[in-house]
């Protein structure tokens, strides 16, 4: 007699065959990055500003027009502040040879005052007739070249991303309503479709919420940066005041880039470890601030998500397409809770994605009553 497991097999095959897609669509996004980056960027940022072209229709204002004026708006609050950073920017270039080399004489002290790292010995007979090499400062050399050479090359294709996701954030505001009807027409049935306006609808609030609170906080946060290394005597106070801004919109790794940046340049700026402390330390008090009772506060538990899960958005669309991918990680992980909240069969990732905030370690027994229940309402 064949037993039930015999007559209902496991379909491996089927689960193979799923993973193989998800790494082939995982990849394929990875190399189109330059195709659909722009793309997504400018549907996160349409999501977030159409409520104001729909403000301006209620208005009597055109939505192309409308549309125009949003793009114009956007760009010409940026306009300003890369103008007043260019200069900061061009006198940094000039100065990065002086500035690397401060920091290899720095480095150099660092290496004499810790075992192992010292400098090569100096040699005696014939050896010491060749010219002495140190292998850290040659990589810093070379690496260094390259460094000019990606700049170059990345600071063009950032201008080309740049121009194509201001164009289609135009024609995606301007034509929304048709782009959306035509979405809502290929959906059949009813249901499906109130379920899809109210995860649109759902998606452009939170997303347009999370950009105006944490765009207020990083920017606050940016100019108090600015004003202490002002104070401290950092060179170039409103670029860092930008870069602090900036990279504080991705979470856990932006601040920890923007503190070891400043350490970086305190390094190659102070000569006392007080002074070449005093910038990262006062970037940590400033975001320890920030992080544990402003934005909690500004933010709100609406839009709380799991640690867990921004902590892997971050590093999952980091590692697919480089910073911009980082600072589009918490806007799609918004939207993708917006839907799991509409979509049964995604209920319990959208747990995953919530997380709890104020709940105590659980029991043993209290896990195994919660079993049935979330069997129930999981499927």
């Amino acid at each position: 007699m064949d037993s039930p497991l015999a007559s209902h097999p496991i379909p491996r095959t089927g689960w193979a065959l799923r993973g193989l897609f998800v790494l082939a669509v995982v990849f394929t996004v990875r190399e189109a990055r330059p195709l659909l980056a722009p793309v997504l960027i400018a549907v996160l940022l349409t999501l977030a500003l159409a409520p104001a072209v729909r403000w301006l229709r209620h208005r009597g204002v055109p939505e192309m027009l409308g549309a125009l004026l949003l793009v114009v708006a956007l760009l010409g609050s940026t306009a300003p502040l890369a103008m007043s950073l260019a200069r900061p920017a061009a006198a940094w270039w000039e100065a990065a040879p002086t500035t690397v080399s401060q920091l290899l004489e720095q480095l150099d002290k660092l290496r004499d005052a810790i075992p192992g790292l010292h400098q090569p010995a100096p040699r005696t007979g014939r050896a010491a007739l060749a010219p002495a090499t140190d292998p850290l400062k040659e990589r810093l050399a070379s690496e260094g070249v390259a460094l000019t050479g990606l700049v170059l090359t990345r600071g063009l294709a950032f201008a080309v991303s740049a121009s194509a996701t201001v164009i289609l954030l135009y024609f995606l505001l301007a034509s929304q309503h048709w782009v959306l009807r035509r979405i809502v027409e290929a959906v059949p049935r009813r249901r499906q479709r109130a379920l899809l306006l109210g995860g649109l609808r759902a998606a452009q609030r939170d997303i347009g919420h999370w950009l105006v609170m944490v765009g207020i906080v990083n920017g606050t946060v940016g100019l108090i940066m600015g004003g202490v290394l002002w104070m401290l005597g950092m060179p170039n106070p409103t670029m860092w005041a930008v870069v602090t801004a900036v990279f504080c919109f991705v979470p856990y790794i932006g601040p920890m880039a923007v503190t070891g940046l400043l350490l970086l340049a305190g390094l190659s700026t102070f000569d006392t470890v007080s002074q070449i402390l005093s910038p990262a330390l006062a970037f940590a008090f400033v975001h320890g601030v920030e992080s544990n009772l402003v934005s909690p506060l500004i933010v709100g538990r609406r839009l709380a998500l799991s640690p867990v899960a921004v902590f892997l958005s971050v590093m999952f669309w980091g590692w697919l397409w480089g910073i911009a991918g980082a600072l589009i990680a918490v806007p799609v992980l918004i939207a993708l809770r917006s839907v799991c909240r509409r979509v049964r069969g995604l209920r319990l990732l959208r747990r995953f994605l919530e997380g709890e905030q104020h709940e105590g370690p659980p029991s043993l027994r209290s896990l195994m009553q919660r079993s049935a229940a979330a069997r129930r309402r999981y499927g």
